[in-house]
């Protein structure tokens, strides 16, 4: 299948007098799987259907391969799209579902049947084939869903919250199915997602939403380890939120003053003596110190929570810098095992804090 860059130009959405989207900028490169990312009432479910053709923007336009297909119908634009509840039509067998799009082309029986074989491959529902939906697991009925928004080729491949409806398991199982599946076929995919564990999982680039407007767009990786704002910090993934005060720079490193507590941080390029910081660190990125073992950053504190996770154990932690500061430690491998009530010495390194814009509200 061939892979088609979209680019979405001051794109807006206005409905009496309320903004759904707001002046929207963004490119989405050939082959790519990227995912709009929001809390509910963001917008990106909007900006899927406008991309779709569902709904007519109030302003901007959208660009297919640098061409305007703004005011074009949803049928012209020849975009598959898997809505949440799958929509898959009772009376019909997996095959003939997967067929339809091809008898609405009108495509030709032997083409059509090569089609729909090609396609129950890929997605590894050959012996289903026979099947209604009622007969499948929801794990099957969701791939059905994906097979026939493929089997004519589409332009581009939309998805609306299309693991929304499954039981963890088998979302975190089909995360993986969709990731090896956009490798095979190498569509450009569009997801939206209000869930950061599947955005970070199966996207090559995640564009973060709040109130209409894209924050912040990125690789997962980049987003985690270098969020903009507090918004984004505190949305994809667990972050603490420090406040503190730049008291000296030199050799590129920052030293600052939160809550009496002398903390120090890599960035020296940009910080001012006197310039207040907010902080984010992650509670993976910081350590439980054993007895004289030390750190660029530490800071003494009892705790208060211990949460078994698993593989790791979460803590929260009563410092000077802050009354309850999470902490996410390996069960394993650790010097110190936490209790509750416990004195203990946490440290982290100069590159675990991230200085981000307090508030990214226009």
């Amino acid at each position: 299948m061939s892979a088609h860059a979209l680019t979405l130009r001051a794109l807006t959405k206005r409905y009496h007098g309320t903004v759904a989207i707001d002046d929207l900028n963004l490119d989405v490169a050939a082959g790519e799987f990227l995912t709009l990312l929001g809390p509910s009432g963001s917008g990106k479910t909007t900006v899927l259907m406008a991309i779709a053709g569902f709904v007519e923007p109030s302003a901007g336009e959208i660009l297919l391969d640098g061409r305007p297909i703004t005011r074009l119908p949803p049928e012209a634009r020849e975009f598959g799209v898997v809505f949440q509840g799958y929509a898959l039509f009772p009376h019909m067998t997996v095959a003939e579902n997967i067929a339809y799009p091809l008898r609405v082309r009108r495509t030709g029986r032997a083409e059509r049947d090569e089609r729909v074989r090609e396609i129950l491959g890929i997605v590894q529902l050959d012996p289903l084939a026979d099947r209604k939906p009622s007969q499948l697991s929801g794990g099957q009925q969701q791939r059905v869903a994906l097979a026939r928004a493929l089997v004519f080729r589409p332009n581009l491949l939309l998805l609306d919250e299309p693991l929304s409806a499954l039981d963890k398991s088998l979302r975190t199982e089909l995360q993986i199915e969709l990731k090896r599946l956009h490798a095979r076929i190498g569509t450009t995919f569009i997801n939206v997602t209000h869930d950061q564990e599947e955005a970070i999982t199966m996207s090559d680039r995640i564009a973060i939403m709040r109130k209409g407007r894209l924050v912040q767009a990125g690789s997962p990786a980049a987003l985690f380890e270098q969020p903009a704002s507090r918004f984004v910090a505190g949305f994809l993934g667990r972050s603490n939120f420090l406040a503190a005060r730049v008291t000296a720079v030199a050799g590129g490193v920052v030293s600052l003053d939160c809550a009496g507590v002398t903390l120090r941080r890599l960035g020296g390029l940009t910080s001012q003596v006197g310039e207040t910081l907010l902080l984010a660190l992650r509670p993976n990125k910081i350590m439980l110190l054993a007895p004289g073992e030390d750190a660029p950053n530490r800071v003494i504190g009892r705790i208060t929570t211990t949460l078994y996770a698993g593989t790791v154990m979460q803590l929260v932690v009563e410092t000077p810098i802050a009354p309850a500061l999470e902490v996410t430690v390996p069960i394993r491998g650790s010097e110190v095992q936490p209790a509750e009530g416990d004195i203990v010495t946490l440290g982290w390194a100069l590159d675990a804090t991230v200085a981000v814009a307090a508030d990214d509200d226009p």
